[in-house]
């Protein structure tokens, strides 16, 4: 097992998810089984009950596990599946070794960060990395470790300890550590400065970390001179520092890393088994990243949800529809509306806020005709849900209640049809609490993880854009549902409920009969998106707002030659070969 460590410098937020992703990629496409471990420092047991705002979207896993976005990074890049436990904190850590204590297992000793604490760390790390992430059940050959944080944070200082006995542990032909440090780049005089990596790299070599590669994140390429001033100064070679700065799209990250001889670096250094063969999957890689710069047709969305400040609260959102939009050669524009701005309150507090948002919705949407709905506030979706019918819909999670929500109180006729959640004492609660998902604690007790959803009609749209299989799998997050006791109310009057759990107790997705596009799921599809398998829901959306929906369903779906790139089959193994585009069964 090969391990390699990418910590971070000067600032949080640098990027290391994508390089440490990046450099998976890369070495996948050489036909290597790679794995990836995400590190967060922070005592928490997992991020379940983190706020968007504190460090973005929750990802879930098959496992139900309740995870940092960055393991969603690791697997649209990498195409594998990842467990819970390869998202290692603090918290995790140190609940395992209390565990041990007050088992016995320490024998009376004294517990101390040193070494119980840094040698649990290693234990999990070692552990973990044997776990098979592939379809095809092979043990990994390397693992990317992704170290949260900056170095230097007292959070961190464990795990760096921890890594720095590793190193002699696993030898040094089988560990290497990346770090990724800033390079800032003043407006005022537009030089590149290096003294903040130098800084960072001094004091991760005196807690007993030597960086192998130094990535400089940087807004232009780094100056061949600023180059040899951070080797003289940091003990590298110029051609251990590499340059990553920012470019058009996040495809070209493992493509940058490969032209500088990052393949060819861990080959000498690590020892790999690497054979020297065309490369197919970064051969995708490179066609993705050309076709986004050649996109000439745009396509728009208005996605309307509570945590619209910070674009991360909806990463793997809008990395589905960025696949999806790629997929028929359209260049995505998504368009933020905060829910709250749409809600009667608003219009009391701030009428001129009020007024905007609205008039930004209905502007954007009849322009442009698709609106995606994730998390929105029940009065806001019951008033604009039925305005919007002759446009195309997509509601996912709590979405997908409102939508049901709506039509409760617009054409069934009950004034106070709501979800128990918002209103408990409601007439009408057509969307109700799942008891067995709340046993009284937040963290992780909601219906998490994969699941299958049987479809019950042959004529399901969402059906056939899987590919017209019987029941499809896909990742939940929700601790309500559509109660199914109305659901007979629904389908008389038109709304259908055409997937359901394996009991047939819960409502799954939803389409409206006579529609081009009014879906609705409860899962989160999102989660399983991958940039050359677009995620069926969201690319539906993006086919039907980009006028191409009905084609592609008459032929099959199937899209044009020109439209093609992405792979027919649920292979992850390291060599894909390329072919038409054809969502697999599932």
């Amino acid at each position: 097992m090969k391990y390699i460590l990418v910590t971070g410098g000067v600032i949080s937020g640098i990027g290391k998810g994508i390089i440490a992703s990046s450099v998976g990629t890369i070495l996948k496409s050489c036909g290597l089984h790679v794995t990836a471990i995400k590190i967060d420092p922070y005592i928490n047991i997992d991020a379940g009950t983190f706020s968007p705002y504190e460090h973005g979207e929750v990802f879930v896993l098959d496992d139900g596990g309740e995870v940092d976005l960055d393991l969603g990074n690791y697997e649209r890049f990498l195409d594998i599946r990842l467990t819970k436990d390869n998202n290692l904190t603090t918290g995790k850590i140190y609940q395992s070794v209390i565990n041990k204590e007050r088992k016995g297992d320490y024998l009376g000793k004294t517990v101390q960060v040193v070494p119980h604490i840094t040698d649990a760390i290693q234990e999990w790390v070692m552990k973990q990395a044997c776990v098979s992430v592939d379809d095809d059940g092979v043990e990994p050959q390397i693992c990317v470790i992704e170290l949260g944080g900056t170095v230097g944070d007292i959070e961190s200082m464990p795990f760096i300890e921890a890594f720095r006995q590793f190193q002699f542990k696993v030898k040094r032909e089988n560990f290497c550590n990346i770090h990724v440090s800033l390079i800032p780049q003043p407006s005022t005089t537009g030089e590149q400065k290096t003294k903040p990596t130098q800084n960072s790299v001094r004091e991760l070599r005196g807690l007993g970390l030597s960086p192998d590669l130094i990535m400089c994140r940087c807004a232009t390429p780094v100056e061949t001179a600023v180059k040899e001033k951070i080797s003289m100064f940091c003990h590298v070679e110029p051609t251990q520092v590499i340059c990553v700065h920012d470019v058009s799209s996040v495809y070209k990250v493992p493509l940058l890393l490969e032209q500088q001889g990052v393949v060819s670096y861990f080959c000498q250094r690590l020892n790999l088994p690497v054979e020297m063969k065309p490369r197919k999957m970064l051969t995708k890689w490179k066609e993705m990243a050309d076709r986004s710069d050649r996109l000439l047709e745009h396509v728009s969305i208005a996605l309307v949800g509570k945590y619209t400040k910070l674009s991360d609260s909806y990463a793997s959102v809008i990395k589905a529809l960025e696949h999806s939009a790629l997929a028929i050669n359209h260049k995505l524009q998504v368009k933020y509306i905060d829910s709250a701005d749409l809600e009667a309150t608003t219009l009391q507090d701030e009428p001129v806020k009020y007024h905007e948002a609205w008039q930004k919705l209905c502007i954007w949407s009849f322009t442009h005709g698709s609106f995606f709905s994730h998390s929105l506030s029940l009065n806001c979706s019951c008033h604009y849900t039925r305005i919007l019918l002759v446009l195309f819909f997509a509601g996912v999670c709590l979405g997908m209640q409102l939508a049901v929500c709506e039509f409760a109180r617009n054409v069934l006729g009950w004034e106070d049809a709501s979800s128990t959640e918002f209103n408990p004492e409601s007439r009408h609660p057509v969307v109700i609490e799942m008891p067995e998902h709340n046993p009284g604690q937040m963290g992780g007790t909601m219906r998490l993880g994969k699941r299958r959803t049987i479809f019950k009609s042959s004529s399901s749209l969402l059906r056939k854009l899987y590919g017209n299989v019987e029941y499809v799998e896909e990742r939940h997050r929700h601790r309500f549902e559509v109660n199914p006791e109305l659901t007979h109310h629904f389908e008389k009057k038109g709304l259908q409920f055409v997937g359901q759990d394996v009991e047939g107790e819960r409502m799954e997705v939803i389409e409206l009969d006579d529609h081009c596009y009014f879906v609705g799921v409860q899962y989160h599809p999102e989660f399983t998106s991958r940039p050359i398998k677009p995620s069926p829901p969201y690319f539906g959306l993006l086919l039907a707002a980009a006028g191409k929906l009905q084609s592609y369903l008459a032929k099959g779906c199937r899209l044009s030659p020109r439209d093609t790139y992405s792979d027919r089959s649920n292979n992850s193994s390291p060599d894909m070969e390329m072919s038409e585009l054809k969502f697999p069964s599932l």
